[in-house]
């Protein structure tokens, strides 16, 4: 079994190694690193790590918060691909589909990518959004008028507003979103449950719609 684990660390040299020793005194395995954010004194990672069948989740946050100044953010399963050129082929799957298609494939790519768990690009014109594409998974249930839309640049949404369905608002859904270009499209994406996004990962949302958009047109 696979776990997305995001801990917060201090920032300084033999942290992360530390982190490794105790997880792995559990018998857990980290298959994959990536750094989410650092700060003054601190730094963000999520980690993929592979833990024997029947281990408890509990045993992994037990092992990573012994340590001084090490907090587990969030844990969940994990059922995706480990890839480390992840963006590259997403862009590269948008331009090679075909026109049509092109918005479905990065709907249905986001998710993995962005470790969410599920994409949807909006069109808002005269004050109403229209739902264009979604991921398996993206909800059905029409959010209405989303206010703050179309986007000058990726940010996150307040989860709750009024116009948030209250379902999204009671699974505790973290929302954020960026500007498909200059136009009314918006591409949309979710997290059931947390763990909130943090700025670096807005700035990559941003970078990454921005680029797509750019395949678009």
């Amino acid at each position: 079994m696979s776990y997305l684990l995001r801990v917060v660390l201090p920032d300084r040299p033999g942290s992360l190694g530390a982190l490794a020793v105790a997880l792995g005194s559990v018998g857990a395995d980290i298959l994959s690193l990536d750094v989410v954010e650092r700060g003054t004194g601190f730094a963000v990672d999520d980690l993929i790590v592979d833990v024997p069948r029947g281990a408890l989740p509990d045993t992994l946050i037990t092992a990573a918060e012994q340590l001084p100044g090490t907090r587990v953010d969030s844990i969940r399963p994990f059922t995706g691909m480990l890839d480390a050129h992840r963006e590259l082929e997403l862009i590269d799957h948008v331009a090679g589909a075909g026109g049509g298609n092109r918005l479905q494939v990065l709907v249905d790519e986001a998710p993995q990518v962005l470790q969410v768990h599920w994409a949807t690009v909006v069109d808002t014109d005269d004050g109403a959004t229209r739902r264009i594409v979604g991921s398996a998974g993206a909800p059905e249930t029409p959010a209405g008028a989303v206010a703050g839309l179309p986007l000058q640049r990726a940010a996150v949404l307040d989860a709750t507003a009024d116009w948030v369905p209250p379902l999204w608002q009671e699974l505790d859904t973290q929302l954020a979103a960026a500007p498909l270009g200059s136009g009314n499209r918006t591409l949309v994406v979710a997290r059931t449950g947390g763990p909130a996004f943090r700025p670096a990962e807005i700035a990559r949302l941003g970078y990454l719609a921005g680029i797509v958009a750019t395949v678009l047109r």
